[in-house]
């Protein structure tokens, strides 16, 4: 790849590392000589305290002292000279003493001969400075003065070997950088393979991703960056696959709704075809017999009144179809507004059956209601009023035989039931699916006979639907039983508890 992470993460670590050995190298070439001139100061400062403290305890010639001295010179390349007063030599780590007792002295007698190129220290008992070498032309580290005992001591170093030393430093460090630095390149070339392999796994699998493939997962084992970076692909890989099998679904439901809404079309091209059968009888009668009235077909009085009767009796039945064509078009389409309301089911039959108390008479029904006491419901009052309406006049329409419609509410579970039982024939099983849709008549001819629309078991069934609960018919030898159910309330005592 021309922008690879491990060619660049190769090229910047190199180059780093070249500027560290060039910084190294630049500060050794700078600082080190004189880091090692003043260390070799420090050295010289304590072998001064150690000749110091001999000649005070009067040490200087034992073999303690001799053993330490020679140490101290060895491993700093000092060499030293001690003089008595008399300037005889007492101690000297050289076998050119001659040259250091003159040096000394001449520092001593004749200080303007030395060619001093730096002062470094100057204390009461001793100076310290850099000096040259006349015959060999070389810089020598000097410490000369006087010990608390009057006698003199010379400390002596040439500074060439700390220039060498730091020549070689330097050259041993460029080859130790330049071998690094190759070393480290192969390093980390291996290192950055290593890193980036698992980051081209992840390209590999985004890569599978853009192509809607979601079976990839990345299986690294680390706890890098890299391996939160493959987990948090993973799971954006299961939320797309999710995400998209969704927007399927959701594609699927859409196609269902356009079918859904060319069922719906076709259902009101279907529903405006019932309506205007249903219409059309009502509105040729009225139209017949309103035409009679005005061509006089008849003058007597009674037929007059016959006409009007049959005019008036139509226009209810007219009225009462759009009346409950309005209530199931506004349940079906959710315009209706449901209150629920904590209220007496059971009150609500008896108070219905009072106002249906006469008509029962007139058609010699018996109506049996097995339950007296409250049973509290949770639900829109008036919808379960239109329910049990619609109900008991289905029964009263339909009830032969015995002439017995039986009411009954009981608690079943969490919920009450309200069943209506007439006496006479059973629906035929076939019907039965279909009693619930608009405009269905099982027996044609005696709906016409008492003015049924075909509507009410319909909107009994939006009713219920909207109150999400649920309703049934079931057959019996000698009648059928519609019944529908409602959540339970709870008397008075209970919700008090």
């Amino acid at each position: 790849m021309k922008y690879s992470i491990r060619r660049q993460f190769a090229t910047i670590f190199c180059l780093l590392m070249m500027g560290t050995i060039l910084l190294c190298w630049f500060i050794n070439g700078t600082f080190l000589e004189k880091f090692y001139l003043n260390n070799k100061q420090k050295n010289m400062a304590s072998a001064y305290q150690i000749i110091n403290k001999a000649s005070n305890e009067g040490s200087i010639s034992s073999e303690a002292f001799d053993i330490e001295m020679q140490k101290i010179c060895e491993k700093n390349n000092i060499s030293f000279i001690i003089l008595d007063t008399a300037s005889r030599t007492l101690k000297t780590s050289t076998h050119d003493y001659e040259n250091l007792s003159r040096r000394l002295l001449d520092n001593l007698f004749d200080r303007e001969t030395m060619p001093i190129v730096s002062a470094l220290e100057s204390y009461d008992n001793y100076e310290m400075r850099i000096t040259m070498e006349a015959r060999t032309q070389t810089e020598l580290l000097e410490m000369w003065g006087i010990l608390d005992n009057g006698n003199l001591f010379l400390l002596l170093s040439p500074l060439e070997s700390i220039r060498e030393s730091v020549k070689l430093a330097n050259r041993f460090l460029a080859y130790v950088g330049i071998g690094s630095a190759i070393f480290s390149s192969i390093i980390i070339l291996w290192v950055s393979g290593k890193i980036t392999r698992p980051i081209m796994e992840l390209a590999k699998i985004s890569e599978r991703m853009k192509h809607l493939d979601f079976n990839a997962r990345y299986a690294g084992k680390s706890k890098t960056e890299v391996a939160i970076l493959g987990k948090n692909i993973n799971e954006l890989s299961g939320t797309l696959e999710k995400t998209i099998s969704e927007l399927k679904s959701a594609n699927n439901e859409l196609q269902k709704d356009i079918e859904k809404k060319n069922e719906l079309d076709a259902m009101r091209r279907e529903f405006l075809a019932n309506v205007s059968h249903e219409l059309k009888t009502p509105i040729a009668l009225i139209q017949g017999y309103a035409e009679g009235l005005k061509e006089g077909i008849s003058d007597d009085e009674e037929s007059r009144d016959y006409y009007c009767e049959v005019i008036m009796d139509e226009a209810s039945k007219m009225n009462n179809i759009v009346k409950k064509l309005l209530t199931l078009n506004q349940l079906e389409f959710g315009n209706e507004i449901i209150t629920m309301e904590r209220f007496d089911v059971v009150a609500l039959i008896r108070n219905y059956l009072q106002s249906a108390e006469l008509l029962c008479k007139q058609k010699n029904i018996k109506v049996i209601i097995n339950n007296q006491s409250p049973l509290y419901v949770w639900a829109d009052e008036v919808m379960v009023e239109e329910i049990f309406s619609n109900y008991f006049s289905n029964a009263m329409n339909h009830v032969m035989g015995e002439m017995v419609i039986d009411i009954k509410a009981e608690t079943i579970g969490e919920v009450i039931r309200v069943t209506v039982f007439n006496t006479g024939n059973a629906i035929p099983e076939e019907n039965l699916p279909y009693i619930w849709d608009k405009f269905y008549k099982v027996d044609k001819a005696r709906t016409r006979e008492y003015g049924g629309s075909g509507v009410g078991l319909s909107i009994v069934k939006a009713m219920m639907e909207s109150l999400n609960q649920h309703y049934g018919v079931s057959n019996y030898d000698n009648g059928v039983a519609f019944w529908f159910e409602l959540e339970k309330a709870g008397d008075y005592h209970e919700s008090n508890k």
